[in-house]
Order: C-alpha cells, then sequence, then structure tokens
C-alpha cells in the first residue's frame, strides 16, 4: 500500500465523483481508476459503490477512510517537524472554529501566527462544536476553538480556553425587560426563542440547563450565525439566551442574567490530537494564544 493510494482514496471519498477528484489531485481520470482498484484487491473488498452519476463509501471504505485520514496527517506533521528542525515552519494550519467563540480573538491571533511564520498556509473552517470534534480527531483539522462536547480521548484532548455564565437577551419593550433581574428557565419556558442550530455551543449549553431545570422550550427561529441572531431579537421577533459576552454585541438590547441552571456555564476549549499527533503549526498556533496577547472577549 503507498501513500499515494490512500490520498487518491481520500479525494474521491471527499469529492464522491472520480472525475473531480482527478482534477483536483492533477492526474488522469484512468490513472485515478487504477490506484483505487489496485487498494481494493490489496484489501480484497470494494471501497467504493459506483453509480453514473456518484460514489458512495462502503462499509469497508468508511472504516478506511477514517484511518487513511490519520494517517496521511500523520505524514503531513513528520514533514512539519522535519522543516521545523531545520528552522522553518511550513505547510499548512487548517483551522477550525466557531463564530464569536469566547476566550481567543481568531482573526487576530491567525494575524500575528502569519506575520511569525509567512510560509505556512493557513485554513479555516466555521462549524458547530461536534463537527468540530470529529474532524480533529479524524486528523482533517490541527486544532479547532469549540465549546467542550466531551470529555478527553486517545484521540482527542482540550486546552481550556474560559468559561462564562449564560445571558437572556431581549427587546427593550419585552415584558422581561421590565423585571431588571435575573430570570429562571422556569420564568423564559412559553417565550419564542431564536438559537443556532443545535450543534454550535450556545445551542448546546442553553439546551442542557433548560433540560436540567424540567423546562422545554421551543426553537422557532434558527439560524446560523450571531448577526442574524441578534436582528431577530431586535426585531422582538423573540428572545435569545447567549454567552455573556454577546451583550457587547448589540448595546440596544436588555440584557438579564439567568439563574437556577446549577453548574452549567459555556465552557470553551483548544481541542487538539494526542501530544505526538500534534503538528509543529499547531503548536505554534498554541504558543502564541499561550501569551496572552490575543484574547478574545
Amino acid at each position: 500500500m503507498e501513500l499515494r493510494h490512500l490520498q487518491h482514496f481520500v479525494a474521491v471519498a471527499e469529492d464522491q465523483h472520480f472525475t473531480r477528484a482527478a482534477e483536483r489531485l492533477l492526474v488522469s481520470q484512468s490513472g485515478l481508476s487504477a490506484s483505487i482498484r489496485a487498494l481494493e484487491r490489496e484489501l480484497q473488498t470494494p471501497l467504493f459503490v459506483r453509480t453514473t452519476r456518484r460514489v458512495t463509501l462502503t462499509e469497508a471504505g468508511r472504516a478506511l477512510l477514517c484511518e487513511a485520514e490519520r494517517i496521511l496527517a500523520q505524514v503531513r506533521a513528520a514533514h512539519e517537524a522535519v522543516a521545523a528542525v531545520q528552522g522553518v515552519l511550513r505547510g499548512t494550519l487548517s483551522l477550525g472554529t466557531e463564530q464569536c467563540i469566547a476566550g481567543v480573538h481568531v482573526a487576530r491571533l491567525l494575524a500575528a501566527f502569519r506575520h511569525r511564520h509567512p510560509d505556512v498556509e493557513i485554513r479555516l473552517r466555521q462549524a458547530g462544536s461536534g463537527a468540530l470534534a470529529e474532524e480533529v480527531a479524524a486528523g482533517r483539522l490541527d486544532l479547532a476553538f469549540a465549546y467542550r462536547t466531551q470529555a478527553d480521548t486517545d484521540q482527542l484532548r482540550s486546552v481550556a480556553l474560559t468559561a462564562e455564565p449564560m445571558t437572556v437577551l431581549c427587546h427593550p419593550t419585552h415584558r422581561l425587560a421590565a423585571l431588571g433581574a435575573a430570570v429562571t428557565p422556569d420564568e423564559l419556558g412559553g417565550e419564542v426563542f431564536v438559537d443556532f442550530h443545535p450543534d454550535w455551543g450556545p445551542r448546546r449549553t442553553t439546551d442542557t440547563a433548560f433540560a436540567a431545570a424540567g423546562v422545554r422550550r421551543t426553537v422557532a427561529l434558527e439560524v446560523n450565525d450571531v448577526h442574524s441572531l441578534l436582528d431577530l431579537v431586535d426585531e422582538n421577533l423573540g428572545i435569545a439566551v447567549v454567552p455573556r459576552h454577546f451583550r457587547h454585541k448589540r448595546e440596544a438590547l436588555t440584557a438579564l442574567p439567568v439563574k437556577g441552571t446549577g453548574e452549567t456555564v459555556y465552557e470553551t476549549v483548544a481541542l487538539l490530537p494526542p501530544p505526538q499527533a500534534t503538528s509543529p503549526a499547531a503548536r505554534a498556533l498554541m504558543a502564541l494564544l499561550e501569551q496572552g496577547t490575543h484574547d478574545g472577549p
């Protein structure tokens, strides 16, 4: 089994199409097909279900994909480690993050990283915390800034960034604004909620808090970006329960503390693979972060 076979396999799995994968890899389609057939012969099982429109992974193919991505990530890390010993950091930094993550100013941190390591290509992906954790564990991302969704495992470790309580945001004319005091989940149960996709950290935190309090809520307005959430609350279409630092993003809205949620807090972390699998670029980014000059809200 050669590394190029694994590279070809991962490309086809990602694109779900031989022609597109061949174009991306700058190889002929016939050569790519031959490479995949050689891999299937060696493993003695089909890796793809082929149709006229696309290809999908078989069960064996799905099992191989996780290992292939991890192997290729380790090979990439090995190349970058050698370059780092030679005094120059090269390669790629693949970073994932949630929007408006607390504890780190991502843009400022990346700017400092680029200034320090101009030969490293930076790739950034925004997604929910569950998806980001899976991608770091699979080797598709070097690290991610996310909400803590699970305990550390053999494939994933976390470095704490910050923790903060949740806050209710509402329109100044909303009935809650007149209270001027902390509110409990029970007092919010009948409200219309604006919230993020279920995989986003603030949504996970709020869902956990309300479930612990035994209060059912309805998310009628679901969005995938912070500004849309704030706009909807600003038009008095609903309320939002968000991390405390969000209150500074729209000063016209009324912010009320949430009480009665026990120890539920919005906790953000840096997600990384095990130390031996952490790329030099990821280590360099974390070193900048630990200097404390690029903190977020």
